[in-house]
């Protein structure tokens, strides 16, 4: 059986965020979300239209690996460099704003749920959800590449 730890990690969020998308009415962006900057450390918002799906589907796809994790080692996840002019760069976390919001749109969605004490996790549905993207990334590859047969 085919799961998240065989197959890329790009190929299977993007793949997740086209499920999330078109199935899951409740994960949307919120309104203004186009203009927001993703942490301290960006100067300009992101430039994809479906960055909030994409987000969505990172943040399933780390809970899966990482078990029940908390919003601030989340945003230690997406943080980066920041620049601060001529003085030496420093390590920033991203926005726990948005990664709370897109964490209660999919605990909405039925994907995610709280532990106490704990953070979230993934919830059954989430991670069967993962794990047909995964089938299904996995078949698309052997189609591509049928010399990767060996290793799914």
């Amino acid at each position: 059986m085919v799961t998240v730890y065989d197959v890329p990690a790009w190929d299977l969020i993007n793949e997740t965020a086209n499920v999330l998308r078109e199935e899951y009415p409740s994960v949307s962006p919120p309104p203004g979300s186009r203009f927001w900057k993703t942490g301290v450390h960006k100067e300009r918002q992101p430039t994809q239209n479906d960055w909030w799906y994409i987000r969505c589907a990172s943040l399933l796809r780390k809970l899966y690996l990482y078990g029940p994790v908390g919003t601030s080692r989340l945003r230690s996840a997406y943080g980066g460099r920041k620049r601060r002019g001529v003085k030496p760069e420093h390590f920033v976390k991203g926005s726990g704003a948005i990664i709370r919001r897109a964490l209660q749109q999919l605990e909405a969605a039925g994907l995610v749920e709280k532990v106490e004490k704990k953070g979230r996790r993934i919830t059954n549905e989430g991670r069967s959800l993962l794990d047909r993207v995964a089938y299904k990334v996995s078949l698309k590859l052997k189609k591509e590449m049928p010399e990767i047969k060996s290793y799914l």
